[in-house]
């Protein structure tokens, strides 16, 4: 496995006393200590275009030809040399044919004439000049056309969205449908991306039981572990799924050493409290380098981050809100970034008025979920969804957003101005 994590910068601490917080950080602080320890996998592989959405290039595509590949009409209409163009009142032209888009008019085309031409067909020698079928008045094969017309109007040139030997789209690039449609545009068929990522994901606890276990006194069902598996599974990335783990010594130390053989990152939830899973941190502290940080925010305080032999480490907390809260803020630039995307930052955040009363204390970002809206006049309006507590991840489908609360913020009255970050994009 290749490595894919650099040391931890300076100002990253290890886990010197178990279980223990070194401060509490600010989010866009700990966002950048992460993202700096983090450097894309190596490897590479060629994929045809049809199955490259989502993928992110390890090389430039460059182009070959140009795009277009001649003068064409950005317009249906009649097509003339501009310097023939009536200075004022009407002038006659006669029409000597019609080049189409793909069967283009194979004559010149002289003084007083012009041919009617299609959206996309090859400008014919002599013309420079569109002028709409809107703007014309067509008399059997004679063409009216009035003054006011500009010359080299609705004319795409040749090569003016891509010229042979340009870079049509860098390294680095995650490629969406309309990369796919410009790689096509050039001829491509196979681009070179980088390998996908491997996430090793795991829950810890003996509270915690598979679907269809029969539950016992105080045990639960393991949620995060899905949740983890969609949100890793949305960004493109292998996942390998480890299942619940004990809290047994052996099966802990079974679970990272396979984790680390075998991905490039590992995100677990639970156990990285203080007094939690002691099991967890004796295991971090055997096979990794591992700073344990309080995060100023809500939800997601506590959170672990460092490396387990080659791979990622983050520790995520046990509630289920939290887990979302902080994979989508912290964990999930970094997969980005491990993929080699050169865009990884998060959504940009959008205003809107509040229309509820959201409580709050100064001290830390939060994150509560709400529902956004656009009003009756357009505007952005969101309310907060109901049961704001961290275990309670029926927010997180009820809501389709979060109002972001920065750290000075104190309580929100309805009709004061948010910021919110919507899921759409995010997710």
């Amino acid at each position: 496995m290749h490595k894919t994590t650099a040391p931890l910068p300076a100002n990253v601490d290890p886990c010197d006393e178990p279980g223990h917080g070194h401060g509490v950080l600010r989010l866009d602080e700990a966002r950048a200590r992460i993202l700096d320890a983090v450097h894309p996998v190596e490897g590479a592989e060629s994929v045809a275009l049809r199955d490259a959405l989502g993928r992110v290039l390890s090389e430039p595509v460059r182009s070959t030809v140009d795009v277009p590949a001649h003068d064409n009409s950005a317009m249906d209409g009649f097509a003339l040399a501009g310097s023939d163009l009536p200075a004022g009142g009407d002038k006659a032209f006669r029409v000597i044919g019609t080049s189409w888009a793909g069967r283009p008019f194979e004559g010149a085309v002289s003084g007083g004439e012009c041919v009617r031409i299609m959206t996309g067909a090859t400008l014919p020698q002599g013309v420079d000049t569109i002028v709409m079928q809107e703007h014309v008045r067509r008399e059997g094969e004679i063409a009216v056309i009035t003054a006011g017309h500009r010359p080299g109007q609705h004319r795409r040139l040749a090569g003016e969205d891509i010229r042979a030997g340009d870079v049509a789209l860098p390294a680095g690039t995650r490629l969406m449908p309309a990369h796919l449609g410009l790689v096509a545009s050039i001829g491509v068929g196979r681009v070179a991306v980088r390998r996908r990522p491997r996430v090793a994901i795991f829950s810890t606890g003996d509270e915690l039981r598979g679907i269809g276990e029969e539950l016992g006194e105080g045990q639960i069902y393991d949620s995060n572990r899905y949740s983890l598996h969609g949100m890793v599974t949305r960004l493109g990335l292998e996942v390998l799924d480890l299942g619940v783990v004990r809290d047994l010594r052996d099966d802990t130390q079974r679970a990272f050493e396979q984790a680390a053989a075998n991905a490039d990152a590992i995100v677990t939830s639970g156990g990285v409290s203080v007094g939690e899973a002691d099991y967890v941190v004796e295991t971090l502290e055997k096979y990794g380098q591992v700073g344990f940080w309080k995060v100023a925010m809500k939800p997601g305080k506590p959170i672990a981050f460092g490396h387990v032999g080659k791979a990622l480490f983050f520790g995520l907390p046990g509630n289920p809100v939290s887990v979302m809260a902080t994979f989508y803020q912290l964990v999930q630039p970094a997969l980005r970034k491990l993929t080699g995307d050169a865009a990884a930052d998060l959504p940009v955040l959008v205003k809107a008025t509040c229309q509820s009363k959201l409580k709050k204390k100064a001290g830390r970002l939060e994150f509560q979920r709400g529902i956004l809206e656009r009003d009756g006049e357009g505007r952005y309006v969101v309310r907060a969804a109901s049961h704001q507590g961290a275990g309670v991840l029926r927010s997180m489908t009820e809501g389709n957003c979060f109002i972001v609360l920065p750290l000075e913020q104190e309580t929100v009255q309805p009709g004061n101005e948010v910021e919110v970050q919507p899921f759409a994009g995010l997710v």
